[in-house]
Formats: structure tokens, C-alpha cells, sequence
């Protein structure tokens, strides 16, 4: 009886978490409420799980592949690279080793460093002015949508890290099991 180490993964696994980026970024196109979108989540765990240095760029390979679909939107989309470039390095530092709690604080955390730096950088732009009213402008004018995020957030960190943790274990199980033959 032959248990499989961790360096000899079925194929499935390895490329599961490249699935379901592929998901979450098809779900971003899908129809939803107003920043009720996978891509924070989808950072998260591409930081998390992918070897660099594929922890950026298929984060931020989806998130362009899908706004060549959706549209481009001007400078404001390099505070939202770069939030989401950031949010992956959070999950690199912070999630290789994870439960429901860490995976739920660290989606909590991706929440909040998203509306800090995009609504930064929406009062850098000419909308606001260049004072502390305008800072204090921009981020009350977006506080509607940071329920959305959070939530969104929340749902699919847990999916995505569940979905992938599961399917770890199971063939963990599987592997270890012993080999019947006939």
C-alpha cells in the first residue's frame, strides 16, 4: 500500500483552481447587483493557492479578460488593478494556511483594502475635490456598495477556498486508501 505525496497531485487538482477562476470570471459577466461580483474572492485565493508568479497574473489576466467584454474604464481601472493585486498578496501572506475563520477575516480585510484604495483613487480623479471634504465625500458616496462587496466577498471566498479544500481532502483520502486488486 502506496500513499501519493504531495509533489505527485492528480492532474485534476492541479488544474481545478485554474477552473475556477475561469467560473468566477464567467460569473463577473453574469448579471448581479451592483459590486456583488467573485473578483476580490478570486484574488484571494489565486494568492492563496497559485505559484507564483501566477498569483498576479491570473488574477489580473481574468479581471482584463473580462473587462475587454464588459468595457474599459479609464485610469480609475489602475486603482482597481492594483487593489486587486494587492488583495492577491494578502491572500499569499495570509491564507496558505487557513480555516473558515481566516478565509471569512482575511475576505473581510480584501473588502475593506478594496473600498480604501479605489475610493482613494476616485478622489485623486477630477469628480472630488482635493481636500479632506472631497476624501471624506468620496468614500461616504461609496458606502452604499460596501455591503455588496463584503457579502460578495464573504460568499465567495468561502466557495471557491470550500470548493478546492474538499476536493484537496477527498483525494487526500482517496490516496491514502488502500489499493484494491483483483
Amino acid at each position: 500500500m502506496r500513499s501519493r505525496s504531495a509533489r505527485q497531485q492528480p492532474v485534476w487538482l492541479g488544474t481545478l483552481p485554474y477552473a475556477l477562476v475561469a467560473a468566477a470570471t464567467v460569473l463577473r459577466l453574469a448579471p448581479h447587483a451592483p459590486n456583488f461580483q467573485p473578483f476580490g474572492a478570486l484574488a484571494l485565493f489565486a494568492g492563496a493557492i497559485l505559484p507564483r508568479p501566477w498569483t498576479f497574473v491570473v488574477p489580473l489576466g481574468a479581471l482584463a479578460l473580462s473587462d475587454a467584454v464588459l468595457g474599459f474604464y479609464g485610469i480609475g481601472m489602475l486603482w482597481v488593478y492594483g487593489s486587486y493585486a494587492l488583495i492577491a498578496a494578502l491572500g499569499g501572506l495570509a491564507l496558505r494556511r487557513r480555516s473558515p475563520i481566516t478565509v471569512a477575516a482575511m475576505a473581510l480585510a480584501a473588502s475593506v483594502l478594496f473600498y480604501v484604495v479605489t475610493n482613494f483613487g476616485e478622489w485623486t480623479g477630477p469628480l472630488y475635490p482635493h481636500t479632506a471634504a472631497g476624501l471624506i465625500a468620496s468614500f461616504a458616496a461609496a458606502v452604499p456598495f460596501f455591503r455588496n462587496t463584503v457579502l460578495s466577498d464573504l460568499a465567495y471566498s468561502l466557495a471557491l477556498f470550500g470548493i478546492y479544500d474538499a476536493a484537496r481532502r477527498t483525494e487526500q483520502r482517496r490516496a491514502e486508501a488502500p489499493q484494491r486488486t483483483t
